[in-house]
């Protein structure tokens, strides 16, 4: 069974909608700047039918959880959610479900590439500018009813025969900065509580996410976060069990795949995109990892 992440873009989810058109469309509005799934979580188990777990995705989506509960693995973390939990997945994130029951149900929304994101690139709040790739949050009842009233707004305005964009615009914006203030607060918050060794891996998770594609080594992410190897290393293994050498393999060797599936770059390429001395030692590489070359692992069906 290939196991390997599905590229959950705009094309795959309009060839999945097109050809199950009577089974999502009351769940699932779809156009070439957003997609937006309001209720029961039929729609992604129809995915997944469609192809297997993990997925990865290249746009911004946003949206909270209504009913029910789901267990998942995004960017190498296990995540429980709960009703009334804000989610935010940010471009490069690897989904992987592990069980959602069977009353689960959802609302939110996917930005793709075309739709006219509301804010300068400088200006973009700093919760989706890329320093980190997801975020959980917990809040209140209130913080949930205003996150839910302007998805629940953005869904009846798209339905509107040529739905006004600078509206839905505006209305983007309105949940970005919900999303964003509670981000921060949060954030401040677990600063204060956690311990000192969670917030040193949740860190070092977040740094990996970003950087494992030039930076494959513990010395630099030590130095980023002005501690030693050893030290760095020694906190990562207490809390998770792994190494941080595997983490960053973990990591790297994700998006080397995505990129051998999902892309037409030739193996050259993609060894120097991952900042590889030369494509030999790449494939090395990735072979002591899967047990077979780069080229084989592309052409595999």
């Amino acid at each position: 069974m290939n196991k390997q992440p599905k590229l959950m873009d705009v094309s795959w989810i309009s060839d999945v909608f097109s050809s199950n058109f009577l089974q999502v469309y009351k769940n699932l509005f779809f156009s070439k700047e957003l997609a937006m799934l309001h209720g029961s979580h039929a729609v992604f188990q129809l995915f997944m039918q469609q192809q297997p777990p993990p997925f990865v995705i290249n746009d911004r989506r946003m949206g909270i959880i209504l009913r029910g509960e789901g267990y998942v693995n995004w960017n190498l973390v296990d995540c429980h959610l709960t009703p009334g939990t804000l989610v935010y997945l940010g471009p490069g994130t690897i989904i992987n479900p592990i069980r959602l029951s069977d009353d689960l149900e959802l609302m939110g929304i996917g930005l793709f590439d075309d739709f006219p994101m509301p804010f300068p690139e400088d200006q973009i709040p700093s919760a989706f500018n890329g320093q980190v790739r997801d975020f959980q949050l917990t809040v209140s009842e209130e913080d949930q009813h205003i996150a839910r009233q302007i998805l629940e707004t953005l869904w009846t305005l798209v339905h509107q025969p040529n739905y006004h964009r600078p509206t839905v615009s505006a209305l983007v914006a309105s949940l970005m900065q919900h999303y964003d203030h509670l981000f921060n607060q949060q954030s401040d918050h677990l600063t204060a509580t956690r311990s000192r060794e969670q917030t040193i891996f949740d860190r070092f998770i977040q740094l990996v996410n970003k950087h494992s594609r030039e930076q494959h080594q513990i010395a630099y992410y030590a130095e980023r976060m002005c501690l030693t190897e050893r030290y760095l290393g020694t906190v990562i293994h207490q809390t998770s069990g792994n190494t941080a050498k595997d983490w960053i393999d973990r990591a790297l060797i994700t998006q080397a795949k995505v990129m051998l599936r999902h892309s037409d770059k030739s193996v050259v390429q993609i060894s120097e995109e991952l900042h590889f001395p030369n494509p030999s030692f790449f494939s090395k590489y990735f072979k002591r990892l899967t047990n077979m070359t780069p080229r084989e692992y592309q052409q595999m069906k």
